[in-house]
Formats: C-alpha cells, sequence, structure tokens
C-alpha cells in the first residue's frame, strides 16, 4: 500500500500524479487526510480534494511507501502533524520507503535529519535545509529508503521512480509512455 498524505495548501500535481501514475501501474494508492475530522483538503491552489481516508485510519505497519508531497504551507502543515511525523519516523526506523518531493525533502526530511549521509534533491534554494545530505539535482533521486524529487515539473519522473521501486523499471517505463511524458 502507498499512502499520499494531504494537509492543507498541498501541492496539487505533487500530490496527484503518483496517486494517478500509480494507480495506472495497478499499485494499491490511498490518499489520507491529516485531519481526523474531515476527509476533503483543499489545495494550494484552492482545490479541494476528497482523501480517500483519515490519518486515524492508517496502518504504516503495511506501507509500502509514505509520500510527502509539496507545496505551502501544505509541507508545514504535514511537518506541525505530530501523528504523521511518527509515523514517518517508525517507517524509517524500520528501514521502509518514504517518497518527498519539493519542499517536504528539505522541510520535513532535511530538518528531521533523515537524510544524512544520502544523495537528495528538493525545489531549488531549500538546499541548505537537506541537513547532511549530498544535494543534486536529478528530477528524482533514491538513496537507500528514500526518494526525493524536485517540484511539480518533475512529478512524472518521481511517480515513475516510484513505480520502478515497486515494479520494476519495465513497468514504469510502460506507464511511462502510455501517458507520452
Amino acid at each position: 500500500m502507498v499512502y499520499v498524505f494531504l494537509a492543507d495548501g498541498f501541492e496539487e500535481i505533487e500530490a496527484l500524479t503518483p496517486v494517478d501514475l500509480l494507480r495506472r501501474a495497478g499499485v494499491k494508492v490511498q490518499t489520507v487526510s491529516i485531519y481526523t475530522d474531515r476527509k476533503v483538503v483543499t489545495g494550494a491552489r484552492g482545490i479541494p480534494v476528497t482523501a480517500d481516508i483519515s490519518l486515524g485510519d492508517v496502518d504504516t505497519g503495511n506501507a509500502d511507501i509514505m509520500v510527502l508531497p509539496g507545496g505551502m504551507p501544505g509541507t508545514v502543515n504535514l511537518l506541525e502533524c505530530e501523528k504523521l511525523m511518527e509515523m514517518v519516523d517508525k517507517q524509517n526506523a524500520a528501514g521502509r520507503r518514504i517518497a518527498a518531493i519539493c519542499a517536504a525533502p528539505a522541510k520535513i526530511l532535511g530538518t528531521k535529519g533523515l537524510l544524512k549521509g544520502k544523495k537528495a534533491t528538493c525545489y531549488p534554494g531549500l538546499e541548505d535545509l537537506l541537513d547532511g545530505a549530498a544535494p543534486v539535482t536529478k528530477s528524482a533521486v533514491t538513496d537507500g529508503n528514500i526518494t526525493t524529487s524536485r517540484g511539480l515539473g518533475t512529478a512524472v519522473d518521481f511517480a515513475c521512480e516510484l513505480i520502478a521501486l515497486l515494479l520494476g523499471k519495465e513497468k514504469s517505463d510502460e506507464v511511462r509512455a502510455s501517458v507520452v511524458a
């Protein structure tokens, strides 16, 4: 199961492109509202999205990947969600996959110290927050259990990287070709 976490102010393309492409590949994906009292989450461009489940319904013990989209103030709202950050810490401690795009690699994974000694990328200009990481400018990079990506323009590459990790490069290439990327 892949969980994509949504907080008010999330970048719609960074969250929904992975959901779309992973589902095209046949991967089980659930969008998760970090709010316990509502499933409708409003993106950075004012687009309301109804999440599949709320944070209380997540079983990260079965999470193949936890996806953290960027966007402002979405990234900050994710970081301020203590329960989600506990889940991220447990996922990382278990060596299971975490994926973050745009501001999320820097503002969440970097500030939490989860990128130390790893190659990582993020939204240009936030590299100083990749605490202990070796910054790279690839559109998507995986180092160990962490996958990072630069921003909404790299969302297809990010999603295809996740598909390759779960189902192999051949399936990733097949999905990429089907959307004329």
